[in-house]
C-alpha cells in the first residue's frame, strides 16, 4: 500500500505533510507586526511599495475596490486615503497607479490580481514563499536557509507566518528595501517590519 498522495511522488508527499504539520507563528527576530494582527481592507485588489521622502520607511499604498490607502510599514498609520474612481486599477504595461500622499506625482507598481509580483527575497537571506499544500488555502513560509524546501528545523530556519484560509491571496513579498514584508488577502493586509541592518 502506498503511503504517498496520488499523483505526488514520495518526496513532494513527505514536503506537503512537512508543511501541513509546521504550525503556523510569529516571524522571528528582527521582525515584529506592524498591526495587531492585521489591517482590513474590503474588496482588496493589489499592493505597491514606495519609499516615505521625508522619513525613509516604507510606504504600502493599497488599492481597493474602495479606492487607494497608503500605509506607513513602521508604524501602521494610514497616511492618506483616495476614494478615486472605481475604475482607476492597476494599468498599463507595469501595472501600476498615480500614488498619493507623499507619493503624488510618481507611480506605484501594483502587485495582486491584476498580475504583477513582488520581491521574493531580501537581504540578510530572507525569502518568502506562498505554498498551497491544501488548496485552495495557501501558507506563507519565511526562510533564511535560501527558502524550499524548507529543509532546517520549523521555527529555527523556516517558519509558518500566515495562513490564508478565509480570504484569496492577492500578493507576498518584500519592499525593495527589504526591510518589510507584506501578505495581501481580497480582505486585509498583514505587514511585518525590521530595522535596517
Amino acid at each position: 500500500m502506498s503511503t504517498t498522495t496520488p499523483g505526488l511522488s514520495p518526496y513532494q508527499t513527505a514536503l506537503r505533510e512537512r508543511v501541513l504539520a509546521a504550525p503556523q507563528v510569529d516571524p522571528p527576530t528582527p521582525w515584529r507586526s506592524v498591526f495587531q494582527p492585521y489591517a482590513a481592507v474590503g474588496g482588496l485588489l493589489g499592493i505597491g511599495f514606495g519609499v516615505d521622502p521625508r522619513s525613509g520607511h516604507d510606504l504600502v499604498m493599497v488599492v481597493s475596490s474602495d479606492g487607494h490607502g497608503l500605509f506607513d510599514a513602521v508604524s501602521g498609520e494610514k497616511i492618506a486615503r483616495d476614494r478615486g474612481p472605481e475604475d482607476d486599477i492597476p494599468g498599463g504595461a507595469d501595472l501600476s497607479c498615480p500614488g498619493l500622499g507623499p507619493l503624488t506625482g510618481q507611480r506605484v507598481r501594483i502587485a495582486g490580481l491584476y498580475g504583477g509580483g513582488l520581491h521574493a527575497t531580501a537581504h540578510g537571506g530572507w525569502s518568502v514563499d506562498a505554498v498551497a499544500p491544501a488548496w485552495p488555502n495557501h501558507r506563507v513560509l519565511l526562510a533564511t536557509d535560501g527558502g524550499a524546501p524548507y529543509r532546517g528545523p520549523h521555527g529555527e530556519t523556516w517558519w509558518h507566518v500566515f495562513d490564508a484560509t478565509w480570504s484569496e491571496l492577492r500578493a507576498v513579498g518584500f519592499s525593495p528595501s527589504g526591510r518589510t514584508l507584506a501578505v495581501a488577502t481580497s480582505s486585509d493586509l498583514s505587514l511585518w517590519t525590521r530595522a535596517e541592518g
